[in-house]
């Protein structure tokens, strides 16, 4: 038998290169999105569905996998998709944000192509135009590590995904029409897990359908995402405490709790190990800080199970106290890979000299007698035109201004101003970002486009002696932070990704009215090193719909 001869070097050194630069998988996806009559709390109403199902279909992939989503908008008027918590590695074009994109017209559709660029973890999307996220359409995202980095906890027998957050059951322009005229959302009319509002009850119904089923002896993985408009939320579940491994693609270290806090906007993976009798049991999610407490229910069925779940449910903690000392519980798992074969803790973030200090204080207040929130004095407004397309195509003096907010506000003037909001960042700057919250309700923060270490949550009022409460060595690397009333919160990041970032409240209302600012990130040498060109089909409107194209980045 004569062996066939081996290759050149040459050819083999072209052969391994090609390897090297194969392109990462890709998963394709087609979306019918469009309104469908269904009651998630137990009322018919309309519900933004995705190719017939609320939530929408789960993304899933692998970490530097490329997802690209072909969305048919069959709704009556335009709608945007974003991606919370994917940080778009250099490309901003597929954010999905009134201030990055023009929407997607009704009877039209518009594909969405990006990579999970160095990334893991628990995300979700959701519709991003007028109020459409309080209709549905939103959906899970989960990104998996390669399979050669290994994670720090034994495989799972199976995931589940729990989308939890509050509900309204006023139509869409009911709620539309009272923001708009200057007044608040109010209080929600329940809790869904997953699109639907369990109650609890007295006595288990048992007919009752289970949404989780787990196999006696199994552990299993839950992934939790606040996707609500207005409330925290506590998860639990009866007779069973969960095991915290991962915060928005951030392995943790694995404490052990009876229940959590998941603010607006946060996702949080457990693990959960079925070793009481086999039988029934309930998740349990209900708002915290609120003077009524709203509470939805999931069954979890052991298979096999006979048993029907206890009639005591277990109560949530009271105050933020409790969940204040949570967050300081939660740390980064320092010995771990994350979507990298390093170690978490080989980015010493605490070493890094401070460039930059923002402090960022919420506000609520009247413009001509209607309700509006605002960061440092400034209430954002979205202009005709996204504030990317304006400043790619060097027209953004036509559509806002710079740096209307100040870094260091001082005393917050009663007056506030509504325009586009645009911070000016420098690329690769070491920031803090100091978030202060004078007002009695908590608030929970998102930025887009990065994950920054959040370092302190304290009550009182931020000096720049407060560092030395910094955590300077194992602060959970995330996406959102929450602020408690009178309290503030530190957050430190490398503003190393160019493109056009929103920063903004996860409460939908505030944001709605003004809470969110965009920063603008670019990169001195217009280069494709730094960030991509702008898509061949992306959609242009406003006062760039007819402009020629400039110049297109180049290495």
């Amino acid at each position: 038998m004569t062996l066939p001869k081996p290759p050149s070097l040459p050819l083999l050194f072209l052969l391994l290169l090609g390897a090297a630069h194969a392109e990462d998988p890709y998963h394709f996806h087609t979306w019918n999105v469009k309104y469908a009559t269904l009651s998630p709390l137990g009322t018919p109403e309309q519900v933004i569905t995705i190719n017939d199902q609320f939530p929408g279909p789960r993304i899933n992939g692998t970490s530097n996998n490329n997802i690209v989503v072909n969305i048919f908008n069959h709704l009556d008027e335009p709608v945007l998709f974003t991606w919370n918590g994917i940080q778009q590695r250099k490309n901003s074009w597929q954010e999905g944000l009134p201030g990055t994109n023009c929407p997607i017209p009704p009877g039209t559709n518009m594909t969405y192509k990006f990579q999970v660029k160095d990334q893991i973890g628990s995300y979700f999307y959701y519709p991003s135009t007028s109020l459409h996220r309080a209709t549905g359409g939103y959906g899970p995202i989960t990104v998996h590590s390669r399979e050669l980095i290994p994670v720090p906890y034994a495989f799972p027998e199976a995931e589940h995904v729990a989308l939890v957050g509050d509900w309204y059951t006023k139509p869409l322009p009911d709620l539309l029409k009272l923001l708009d005229s200057g007044r608040s959302l109010g209080r929600p009319d329940g809790v869904v897990i997953n699109g639907k509002g369990g109650k609890i009850e007295k006595k288990t119904n048992p007919k009752e359908e289970p949404m989780f089923t787990m196999l006696p002896g199994k552990t299993y993985r839950y992934r939790f995402c606040n996707v609500g408009m207005k409330n925290s939320i506590n998860i639990r579940f009866q007779k069973h405490s969960i095991k915290l491994v991962e915060i928005e693609g951030s392995h943790t270290v694995q404490n052990i709790y009876d229940s959590l806090d998941v603010h607006l906007g946060q996702c949080y993976s457990v693990l959960v190990t079925a070793d009481q009798e086999p039988g029934d049991y309930y998740l349990i999610a209900s708002t915290r800080f609120t003077k009524e407490v709203l509470s939805a229910t999931a069954l979890v069925r052991y298979a096999g199970g006979k048993v029907p779940a206890p009639a005591e449910m277990p109560a949530a903690p009271v105050g933020w106290a409790w969940s204040l000392n949570q967050f300081r519980s939660q740390r980064w798992n320092l010995t771990a890979s994350a979507a990298r074969p390093n170690p978490q803790g080989s980015y010493h973030y605490g070493k890094i000299n401070i460039t930059r200090t923002i402090r960022v204080v919420n506000s609520a207040g009247a413009v001509d007698g209607r309700l509006r929130y605002a960061i440092n004095g400034v209430s954002h407004a979205n202009p005709e035109t996204p504030l990317k397309l304006a400043e790619y195509f060097g027209v953004a003096d036509k559509v806002f201004k710079y740096n209307l907010m100040k870094d260091d506000p001082g005393p917050v003037a009663e007056k506030i101003t509504v325009a586009p909001d645009v911070v000016n960042a420098t690329y690769r700057d070491f920031i803090e970002i100091i978030f202060e919250n004078p007002e009695k309700s908590v608030q929970s923060w998102h930025l887009a486009g990065f994950s920054f270490f959040a370092v302190a949550i304290e009550p009182g009022k931020w000096t720049p002696a407060r560092r030395s409460n910094y955590n300077l060595i194992d602060a959970v690397s995330r996406n959102t932070i929450q602020v408690y009333p009178g309290c503030w919160a530190a957050v430190m990041l490398t503003m190393d990704n160019a493109g056009m970032w929103n920063l903004r409240a996860g409460s939908t209302e505030r944001a709605y009215l003004g809470q969110q600012l965009y920063f603008s990130v670019l990169s001195p040498e217009l280069s494709l090193r730094d960030e991509y060109n702008i898509p061949d089909d992306q959609l242009l409107c406003g006062i760039v719909k007819d402009m020629p194209r400039p110049k297109l980045y180049t290495i």
